[in-house]
């Protein structure tokens, strides 16, 4: 009896059955330790922590803060220069032209018109640039003064010319060119006035200038003061 025992014990463990008080932990389960020496994060610790992180977040929008409230100012100081530009070169056609027609229409325009697109372009040219960091300083004056050119000076000489253009011929407060040589007339009639455009052209340019300096330090001082609060 005890030799069939034996058999029996041997061919059960041949099959790969263990007995129930000779299983084994499986060796996949693992239960978390800690080792000596390292600590558990508390709630100490992250009350501790909050409070500097909020302070970072507002010296960080704070400095936003102001430079993008220099900037605006920068910016709608700009444009107001070339409405100002726009005014003085209605006034100048007019007078010349002889317009006293639709004043209030034109000065609206011509007041308007140059101080938007010069909102508008240096907020596209020069400070989305800025922002994503693909302009250097001298592209940054570039660009600043040339929009100074184009916005203060070259649109609203060409829009005041038109506009007074197309009163004087309407109301025939000059005399009419002969045919075919319309625009050429205008411009020998007017050419006194446009040589009077290089003041507003120069002025534009300087302000163009500054502003794009000014923009450009202020733009990398914010830039600054947050690589080091980091």
């Amino acid at each position: 009896m005890a030799a069939l025992g034996r058999e029996a014990g041997d061919d059960v463990r041949v099959a790969g059955v263990v007995p129930v008080g000779a299983a084994e932990v499986p060796k996949d389960i693992k239960i978390p330790t800690y080792t000596h020496g390292q600590s558990r994060p508390s709630l100490g610790d992250a009350k501790l922590r909050k409070p500097v992180v909020i302070e970072i977040i507002e010296k960080k929008i704070e400095c936003l803060r102001e430079e993008k409230t220099l900037n605006i100012h920068g910016t709608l100081t700009f444009g107001t220069t070339a409405a100002f530009s726009g005014m003085l070169t209605n006034f100048i056609f007019r007078h010349r032209l002889k317009v006293t027609h639709d004043v209030l229409k034109t000065y609206a325009s011509l007041t308007a018109l140059p101080f938007l697109s010069t909102i508008v372009s240096y907020k596209l040219l020069v400070t989305d640039a800025l922002c994503s960091g693909n302009i250097s300083q001298e592209n940054c004056v570039l660009r600043s003064s040339l929009i100074g050119i184009a916005c203060g000076v070259l649109y609203p000489t060409a829009l005041a010319f038109s506009k007074n253009g197309r009163l004087a011929f309407k109301y025939h407060t000059v005399p009419l060119p002969p045919k075919g040589r319309v625009l050429l007339n205008w411009l020998l009639l007017c050419h006194t006035e446009i040589k009077a455009m290089v003041i507003p052209l120069i002025l534009q340019t300087t302000f163009g200038i500054f502003h794009g300096l000014q923009h450009y330090a202020i733009f990398e001082s914010t830039l600054e003061k947050t690589v080091h609060e980091d």
